[in-house]
């Protein structure tokens, strides 16, 4: 018997290996069906999936055999994968000086070996899909076609089993990613709220208390420094309410009304030369109420809020089918740009329109809108015309 020598490149084959992290894992019926086909194929008793580590091979799948692993001393796949051939084939090991005294002859029987090295796209041959019989024999074409075949659907197994798990750890990174940033944006606004609040307050006594001492121009400057103060205060609360998202998308679902559901949101807005339009008759089965009244009042307040028309108008449509609610929420406002109206439910993108007050969006109340539709099953669309209004259509799985 002469055991096979490393390859040359041996120790990059190892890292490539080792890269999969197949070794020592679980049988799975994906590579249990290959080889149960091959062998039956190929008409023979015993078919393998091997990896080739230092000093074993670890059988992946093993049809025909009760073990896991085998010294790679004496293993024919450590043959195989020195052989630059698709196929190596040894018809009678009894016969073959490499083989003859082999003791896997001498415990199995197996005396014709038939491999197919599984060589990944970077030319390295991690194992090999192999098959053994107990007595003499040749291969015909086909057989050695199916067997070079499956030996490439191996090989695509493996590197789908490496993509998946490097997706799922892409997905735990982010994960922890979003987790830190949630807890920082969490602390951060909460702590900025106290001093916050103090600065608006002070400013404000400041002005009322020297209102007769100071200057208008020192008076209009402690009025903008009260409303940049508010205008902060917007942000860091909006920030709270987008990583508030995930709680409030998993609110208990319930039963309401239209009209209940609709004159709670119009009780909240202040519809001062404006009117709210929307339907009455219906009613929502099994919504997650919290999360949908936070979406309909961010995206009909915006609709009057940045409305420079004398009479401001939102209209809310709602119609359904056996799987989805869709509404539809139309301003009579200025419209927004083309080339606007894909960006601005990014974070922190905004229009660039201001309200009634003269103050710019933060760019987070769309955000969440889109966030939380997301998370409901559904997806929101922009469509708007310049002086004529925008209508905002999203949709709720049921």
């Amino acid at each position: 018997m002469i055991s096979p020598k490393a390859p040359y490149n041996e120790a990059e084959r190892l890292a490539e290996l080792h890269s999969y992290n197949l070794l020592d894992t679980l049988p799975e019926v994906d590579y249990d069906n290959i080889t149960a086909l091959i062998a039956s194929i190929c008409d023979v008793p015993i078919s393998l999936v091997t990896l080739l580590d230092k000093d074993r091979n670890f059988l992946k799948s093993h049809f025909g055999l009760d073990i896991q692993e085998s010294p790679r001393d004496i293993s024919f796949c450590g043959h195989a994968i020195l052989n630059d051939n698709d196929l190596f084939i040894v018809e009678d090991a009894r016969k073959d000086e490499r083989f003859y005294d082999n003791p896997i002859i001498e415990e199995y029987g197996t005396v014709f070996y038939a491999g197919a090295p599984l060589r990944n796209e970077n030319g390295y041959a991690l194992g090999t899909l192999c098959i053994y019989d107990v007595k003499p024999r040749a291969l015909s074409e086909k057989q050695k076609n199916s067997l070079k075949l499956l030996a490439k659907q191996v090989v695509n197994l493996f590197e789908l089993h490496r993509k998946n798990a490097r997706l799922l750890e892409l997905q735990a990174e982010q994960k922890r990613r979003n987790e830190r940033l949630h807890s920082f944006a969490h602390v951060v606004s909460h702590d900025l709220k106290s001093p916050l609040a103090n600065i608006t307050s002070l400013t404000r006594l400041l002005r009322e208390e020297n209102a007769t001492t100071l200057s208008e121009t020192s008076l209009q400057y402690l009025e903008y420094m009260e409303e940049s103060s508010l205008t902060l205060k917007e942000y860091i609360n909006g920030i709270l309410r987008f990583y508030r998202n995930d709680s409030l998308s998993e609110s208990q679902k319930e039963d309401v009304s239209y009209s209940e559901f609709f004159d709670a949101i119009s009780e909240m807005l202040i519809l001062k030369d404006s009117e709210f339009c929307y339907p009455t008759n219906g009613i929502f089965r099994n919504i997650n109420k919290a999360a949908l009244t936070q979406i309909v009042l961010n995206l009909v307040d915006n609709g009057l809020k940045y409305n420079p028309k004398e009479l401001c108008t939102v209209t809310a449509v709602v119609s359904e089918n056996d799987s989805y609610y869709t509404f539809q929420i139309t301003d009579n406002g200025r419209g927004i740009e083309p080339e606007k109206q894909e960006e601005i439910f990014q974070l922190f993108k905004t229009a660039g329109i201001k309200d009634r007050r003269g103050k710019e969006g933060t760019g987070i109340g769309l955000a969440t809108v889109k966030s939380l539709v997301t998370k409901l099953g559904g997806d929101i669309h922009l469509d708007s015309e310049m002086s004529v209004g925008s209508t905002f259509t999203f949709t709720i799985k049921k």
